[in-house]
């Protein structure tokens, strides 16, 4: 076993009396020891429930001859980090928590791994490490929350966004919000839309790396403690068999995973997150291959934002299982890899299909042909950009407007409040991606702003940042290269004529070859907005965001 080297043989005695300090027995040292990464703290709404998850794991864990040992890791909510200086620290986290991950499971020589998240960055920086290290691992989550109800209308976190900017054009009154406020999050699990965290815990799903319901089973049902003691026992078996993520999460087990992405319309982060996680496999997923897989993969749900459908209603329609099922009519899964339940795709998804084609359409029946994510490449995006193409309104699939520059979300969202943005025009936030922000923060806040005061059906919004899966209308991010890197987005002036067209996938500025030049030439870099403390040294390591904001190797 993995974990005699901290336990077996007389070298071994000291290293025995510790574990013995903390009440283990003879018996229990005996046995494999099972790490569990428990990320619970009381900051997150998706996270205060952990621990009884993790009660349940323990149980399964022990059921099978194991013995648990748990340890944390850190975590950030974005939806509470965002539109201010926290927000640059989310999506560093990841990187963080995959080190520390590997920290304590190299320290401690675990023999297997369960790895317990919800929200955001904790997802994809827990499957980065479960990759890196390739030690039988399976990973759960907490579940989605339930949506939240205001009268008649079930709502959720981005309501409360958008309400803001409704408050402030007059559309709503001050109680009418507050209704909002007390109502939208009704209590513990990843909010309730198809926004990051559930988008990643469906696809942990889709790449085999957690058991069937993962990502949609809500977070308050029993069924969801039935599946953390059922991840508890299977990690012995993997155990015993020497499965290990790399033997699960292969190219096909991705390119799986891509076209659930594309069927579900994700959250834009994902292609963030996927390239990354797929980076510590040893393998590459360039845009291109998106776009290849969004041509060819029908959207079948529009799940909050971009429909009113929420997560439970997600599950009752038969979950990742059902869209995947319908995947496969159209022949467009590997079905003859396995997954972390020891059995494979075609075993899993047998002839599971949609139980409502309201909330999952049938794939001879999609919202579209393609795919809910699009990647636009142009002479403003030489490297790409990414758009959740779902949640666009069609009069702005394809849309040509004046420039409307600003070096900080903070600066543009009071350009949005104070009434100063006007129909057709291109907010452009710049100087917000991994190295400029630094951080790439989210923009939720402009985006659901310009929701809420009526205007996300006229003006569309471009950065080199990013946007939360919440966001909704043409808001085209990751534009890559950034501006701190001497992107085209860095020289845009003020008027400039934005050209967008989402069917074409691409994203241009009207200007000529030798006006880029000319302006190139006089660019100067700016300095970095922080030099102290991880954001510096982020700054100073982290790539484009089309490579999905790794390390520099």
């Amino acid at each position: 076993m993995r974990s005699d080297k901290m336990k077996k043989g007389l070298e071994r005695a000291p290293h025995r009396s510790l574990c013995k300090a903390m009440g283990l027995t003879d018996d229990e040292l005996n046995r494999p020891i099972i790490g569990i990464v428990n990320s619970a703290n009381e900051v997150i709404p998706g996270h205060i429930h952990l621990d009884s998850l993790v009660t349940s794991i323990k149980m399964g864990v022990a059921m099978n001859g194991g013995t648990p040992l748990e340890f944390p890791t850190i975590g950030v909510c974005d939806g509470i980090a965002m539109n201010h200086e926290g927000m640059k620290y989310s999506l560093i986290s990841r990187e963080l928590i995959a080190d520390s991950i590997e920290i304590m499971a190299t320290a401690f020589p675990f023999d297997g791994l369960v790895l317990v998240c919800n929200c955001d960055k904790i997802v994809p920086g827990m499957l980065m490490a479960m990759l890196r290290l390739n030690i039988p691992s399976i990973i759960i989550s907490g579940g989605p929350m339930l949506a939240g109800k205001v009268r008649d209308k079930n709502i959720d976190l981005i309501t409360v966004f958008e309400a803001v900017g409704a408050r402030k054009a007059g559309k709503i009154t001050e109680e009418e919000l507050h209704d909002m406020e007390e109502n939208a999050c009704p209590g513990a699990g990843s909010c309730s839309g198809m926004f990051t965290a559930n988008s990643m815990n469906c696809l942990s799903e889709a790449l085999g790396l957690a058991l069937p319901g993962n990502g949609t089973i809500p977070a308050v049902m029993a069924e969801r403690q039935r599946l953390a003691k059922e991840s508890g026992k299977r990690i012995m078996k993997l155990v015993a068999d020497d499965i290990k993520p790399r033997d699960i999460a292969t190219m096909k087990a991705f390119e799986n995973a891509m076209h659930v992405e594309m069927a579900i319309g994700s959250s834009t982060n994902t292609v963030l997150h996927l390239p990354a996680i797929a980076h510590e496999a040893g393998f590459k997923l360039d845009l291109d291959l998106f776009n290849r897989i969004s041509a060819e993969t029908p959207n079948l749900c529009k799940i909050s934002p971009a429909g009113s459908a929420h997560m439970e209603d997600l599950h009752a329609a038969g979950g990742v299982t059902a869209v995947m099922g319908e995947l496969m009519k159209k022949g467009l899964l590997h079905t003859d890899i396995i997954t972390v339940t020891g059995k494979t795709v075609k075993e899993i998804v047998g002839k599971a299909e949609s139980l409502d084609p309201d909330i999952i359409k049938k794939s001879d029946a999609p919202y579209s042909a393609d795919g809910g994510l699009a990647i636009l490449f142009g002479n403003l995006a030489p490297l790409g950009a990414v758009v959740k193409k779902s949640a666009v309104d069609p009069s702005m699939l394809a849309h040509s407007g004046p420039a409307r520059i600003f070096n900080s979300e903070e600066d543009a969202m009071k350009a949005i409040m104070d009434g100063e943005i006007r129909k057709g025009d291109v907010i452009v936030i710049r100087y917000e991606g991994p190295k400029g922000g630094p951080g790439m923060r989210e923009m939720l806040s402009p985006t659901s702003a310009l929701a809420g005061v009526g205007l996300d059906k006229d003006v569309a919004l471009i950065t080199d940042g990013r946007f939360s899966g919440g966001t909704r209308g043409a808001a085209i991010g990751h534009v890559s290269p950034e501006a701190q890197e001497g992107g085209p987005i860095g020289i845009l002036k003020e008027g400039d004529i934005i050209e967008i067209n989402i069917p074409m996938r691409t994203l241009n500025v009207k200007l000529t070859d030798e006006e880029i030049k000319k302006r190139n030439a006089e660019w100067k870099r700016p300095d970095y907005k922080v030099k102290t403390g991880y954001l510096y040294r982020y700054a100073k390591q982290v790539t484009s965001a089309n490579t999905g904001a790794i390390f520099k190797e």
